[in-house]
């Protein structure tokens, strides 16, 4: 079945206005693992997040170097980060995580890199259609893709909530249960030492009758 000219358009203009790369990494302690994207227009924007969802304290240093090889922004032990910002030379830009940290908590990462070109792509007109209504619907595209940008973003941000919610209830509850045998184990110290003390009385008290 062939699709109508519009519904094509449509699909073309979403599809080239960015590339992205969401992944989830294991960095194990005492690594820096580092990934690549490239640039092949100056003034291309380049949006990156991040968000540790478990390991150790939830936390991860992070760099962010240009083709130039000059540090474009870092930070240390932050749980996560939303950034954009514009390329200003053409290339590779290096994006690196840093464990060393951690001398054995291992840590698991979601990460997105995206590179946006700002041209705009026009869509093709449909026959009798002025070019109020065309842009009118560019317009709308727009709004929509940002709208679910966000929405993405906030599905990853509830989700790393989530994670870390769900860890430190795990760990409260790891906390209680060694709390509550460590509890019965004195109470039934403290009942043995009861029992000792009292058998010692009577039987210092049999002998001096005696």
């Amino acid at each position: 079945m062939q699709l109508p000219l519009f519904s094509c358009g449509l699909w073309a203009f979403l599809a080239v206005q960015a590339t992205a790369t969401a992944l989830t990494y294991k960095i194990g302690a005492n690594e820096e693992a580092c990934f690549y994207s490239a640039t092949q227009h100056k003034d291309e924007k380049i949006a990156f997040y991040f968000a540790v969802q478990s390991g150790g304290s939830f936390d991860i240093n992070y760099k962010v170097t240009g083709p130039n090889g000059k540090p474009i922004m870092e930070g240390e032990k932050e749980r996560q980060g939303d950034f954009v910002f514009t390329a200003k030379d053409v290339g590779e830009y290096k994006f690196c995580f840093n464990n060393e940290m951690s001398t054995y908590t291992e840590k698991f990462v979601d990460f997105e890199i995206s590179v946006e070109n700002e041209a705009r792509v026009s869509l093709p007109a449909k026959p009798g259609a002025s070019p109020e209504q065309t842009s009118s619907l560019e317009e709308s595209l727009f709004k929509i893709s940002g709208q679910l940008s966000t929405i993405t973003r906030n599905q990853k941000y509830f989700r790393t909530r989530e994670n870390r919610n769900f860890s430190t209830v795990r760990s409260t509850e790891s906390r209680i249960i060694n709390f509550s045998l460590i509890q019965i184990a004195l109470i039934v110290c403290m009942g043995a030492l009861q029992v000792f003390i009292v058998r010692f009385f009577f039987q210092g008290a049999r002998k001096g009758y005696v």
